[in-house]
């Protein structure tokens, strides 16, 4: 049986761009929420409460990525690598609350609309633009987990809820027609809900153990099983610890225990270098032809 960490020295500097992201973010969704109040925009209320989600998501990527360095313990051996990805999941749950409490103030506001100041809304969403791509840049800079991925998603959204607050308050400024405003707050809510879907597939997805996604359970059986000395892997099993943080465990069926050593060399390398796997638990069987209904396999192979 074998164990196999890897650490990156540099996830601490990545994840130093977390803190500087949510400051600007928690500070424009403050005045954005001010000034859609005062300019009786929803469009720039629901962008703000957009902001906010991104604001709690990336509160929830810093948090995550400093108790995913925590040590392991007695109690929990792999430590607190998987809270990223509960984090992740009540990030979806509270983002949801959002888009619905959004989307029923749009349908009130286009049932009974009330005015809205064009120039205020259009001044804002400009200067959200702006955040918005200076927070992305920060994001793009950074580790790429689970969190900080939802997070850049949600900020790209913003991107397109700041253009489509610029055009509401282009159009309320130069027609006065206001139901624009509550009809775009709608179009940011599908923006929100899409990222949210996703995030909320990838986050059970992980709490499922399935398969990481860019990996393929076959194509990684098959490429054990060509490992010389080895002659079927069974068994097979590859889940995701955290984002960045894939682990397996097989049975590898081998011709001579005594060339074991050699061959977990060989599997370990070609885990670690072909597909990123950096924890690796796996159990060595002497091969016995007589188990085999049809005589000894001629190649090498995977059982799935």
């Amino acid at each position: 049986m074998a164990h196999d960490h890897h650490h990156h020295d540099h996830a601490h500097a990545h994840t130093a761009y977390l803190p500087a992201a949510l400051i600007v973010t928690l500070l424009y969704a403050g005045v954005e929420a001010g000034a859609g109040w005062w300019a009786g925009s929803l469009a720039l209320l629901s962008d703000a409460g957009h902001m906010l989600t991104d604001a709690l998501a990336l509160a929830l990527a810093a948090t995550a990525a400093w108790a995913a360095r925590r040590p392991p313990t007695h109690r929990l051996s792999f430590g607190l690598q998987r809270i990223e990805i509960l984090a992740a999941l009540g990030n979806a749950g509270f983002m949801l609350a959002v888009i619905l409490g959004i989307a029923w103030s749009a349908a009130e506001r286009l049932l009974h609309p009330v005015p809205v100041q064009g120039l205020v809304v259009t001044a804002v969403a400009v200067v959200g633009l702006l955040v918005n791509v200076g927070v992305a840049w920060l994001l793009a800079h950074g580790e790429s987990t689970l969190n900080t991925r939802a997070a850049l998603l949600h900020v790209l959204g913003d991107l397109l809820g700041s253009v489509a607050a610029l055009a509401s308050g282009l159009v309320i400024q130069f027609t006065g027609w206001t139901p624009a405003d509550p009809l775009l707050s709608l179009f940011i809510c599908a923006l929100i809900l899409v990222s949210t879907l996703r995030l909320a597939r990838e986050a059970v997805h992980a709490l499922l153990e399935g398969v990481p996604p860019g990996l393929a359970l076959p194509e990684v059986g098959r490429r054990m099983a060509s490992i010389d000395g080895v002659v079927s892997v069974h068994d097979l099993h590859i889940w995701s610890l955290s984002s960045n943080h894939a682990a397996l465990s097989a049975h590898v069926v081998v011709r001579d225990l005594a060339e074991w050593p050699r061959i977990l060399s060989d599997l370990s390398a070609l885990l670690h270098e072909a597909f990123g796997i950096g924890h690796a638990t796996l159990q060595p069987e002497l091969f016995q032809p007589v188990l085999y209904a049809i005589g000894e396999p001629e190649k090498p192979h995977f059982q799935g």
